[in-house]
């Protein structure tokens, strides 16, 4: 371990957290996926809260002094109000609040069911759902009387806020889930002091170029015909899948993972977000397919947009929480 020459004692370890509110998982794995790096991790910081791989308790951080945490790890949107009090616990606990993956940034897939109320959520679930035996019609309330006392359950909220919708952040890393050697850059970055440990929601772990820019995949300069999807035909190899019809969200994501999807023959999806300047990713991608369109009257360009199936889940899968759209009205 290094020592502070100053002091010629072991400088002090930084101490880390990480907290998974609504989304999938995948943003603690890809954490793990870091490898043998973990164990360089170890050496410089201490775990002082993860629940999903330890056992620790929301009474721990309560217990621990302001601003303790040198670096906290928030993954998922806010769904609910056990969530929003963990984001403000944490932000109070933490010297820098990173939104880890894309569901903290811009509410990510999650954010989708923005598009739906409440009622038809609970419908879908509890009510009008064919594995569902629910003759009585119940649905979980945040107060249930018991004998035992009164049994209680976070408040669903009407839609799914991003972090920064609730408490500052300092630093973004999007990505669904953001690519191991990113992630690991960015932890240098921020233990190694590179980049202050207070900022004002700064991406890292990303690049402002689009995912277009990192493709490998041929650019002849020809127009869309049509639109496919690739569980119907094949791509043809080593050329760009949206010059072939393919929604490939490239143009209007933020580059960072490598294009691996496009790579594979999959159209990227836009997990990492708007590139750039870019606010609204959705605008963005229909602007670019716009200008692609082989149609010269608007008959033939309605006729090729309404190839186009869920244009909302297409162009905002994963930043719907962040678009000019945001919710439904």
């Amino acid at each position: 371990m290094s020592t502070n020459p100053n002091t010629a004692t072991p400088a002090a370890k930084l101490k880390i957290a990480k907290y998974w509110a609504a989304s999938c998982g995948g943003c603690d794995i890809s954490l793990l996926e870091i490898g043998p790096n973990l164990l360089e991790l170890i050496k410089i910081a201490d775990v002082v809260f993860w629940p999903c791989a330890a056992d620790f308790k929301y009474e721990d951080v309560r217990n621990y002094p302001d601003g303790y945490i040198d670096l906290c790890f928030y993954n998922g949107g806010i769904r609910n109000s056990e969530q929003e009090e963990v984001a403000r616990l944490l932000r109070r606990k933490s010297k820098s609040l990173v939104a880890y993956g894309q569901c903290a940034a811009d509410g990510g897939i999650p954010a989708l069911a923005n598009l739906k109320t409440v009622k038809g959520i609970f419908n879908a679930s509890y009510h009008d759902n064919p594995s569902i035996d629910n003759p009585a019609g119940v649905e979980p309330q945040p107060v249930t009387p018991s004998e035992y006392g009164d049994l209680e359950i976070p408040r669903f909220y009407p839609q799914v806020l991003r972090l920064k919708d609730v408490v500052p952040v300092d630093y973004e890393i999007p990505g669904c889930p953001p690519q191991s050697d990113r992630v690991w850059e960015a932890i240098l970055a921020l233990a190694g002091g590179q980049v202050p440990l207070q900022n004002r929601n700064v991406k890292v772990a990303c690049f402002d170029k689009a995912v277009c820019d990192e493709c490998k995949l041929e650019k002849r300069q020809v127009r869309i015909k049509e639109f496919k999807r690739v569980h119907t035909s094949i791509p043809e190899p080593n050329w760009c899948l949206l010059e072939q019809g393919y929604l490939c969200v490239g143009p209007a994501t933020r580059s960072g993972c490598g294009a691996l999807c496009p790579q594979a023959g999959m159209p990227c999806e836009g997990c990492y977000g708007p590139a750039g300047d870019v606010v609204d990713q959705g605008t963005a991608m229909v602007s670019a397919i716009a200008s692609m369109l082989d149609a010269r009257t608007e008959e033939q360009a309605q006729a090729m947009i309404d190839q186009i199936a869920d244009p909302v889940g297409t162009f905002y899968r994963f930043t719907l929480g962040s678009s000019h759209l945001k919710a439904r009205k």
